[in-house]
């Protein structure tokens, strides 16, 4: 299974700071060896997991088929779902878009509307 575009969730700071760096390296690529992303479809759940009332964060749509380091599918915690991992720096110029992501007045997130139907 693989998706054609995939999403991560990045406080603005990190972001911000991965511009000036010219690459993207995220939270979890030192300690767990990956970037944790999301399809639409999964997204909603890490977010309202890990990121629960956090105000200040971005989506990153990713072109899939950008991305230089490898992508892996792989099932979290043995949930029976694949999430979609990538092994090394995310280059910027395989971010096609960058969404606010505000959280709902009790904390919880919803898809942005750019990301619907």
């Amino acid at each position: 299974m693989t998706a054609p575009f995939i999403l991560h969730i990045v406080p603005r700071s990190a972001w911000e700071t991965a511009q000036s760096a010219g690459s993207y390296r995220g939270d979890t690529l030192d300690t767990e060896g990956f970037i944790h992303c999301s399809t639409v479809a999964q997204v909603l759940g890490p977010a309202n997991i890990r990121f629960h009332g956090q105000q200040d964060l971005l989506l990153l749509r990713i072109d899939a088929g950008k991305v230089r380091s490898e992508i892996i599918y792989e099932d979290c915690y043995d949930s029976g779902d694949v999430f979609p991992h990538i092994y090394g720096l995310l280059n910027l110029d395989a971010v096609t878009e960058v969404i606010d992501f505000p959280p709902n007045q009790d904390g919880s997130f919803s898809l942005p509307s750019s990301l619907r139907g």
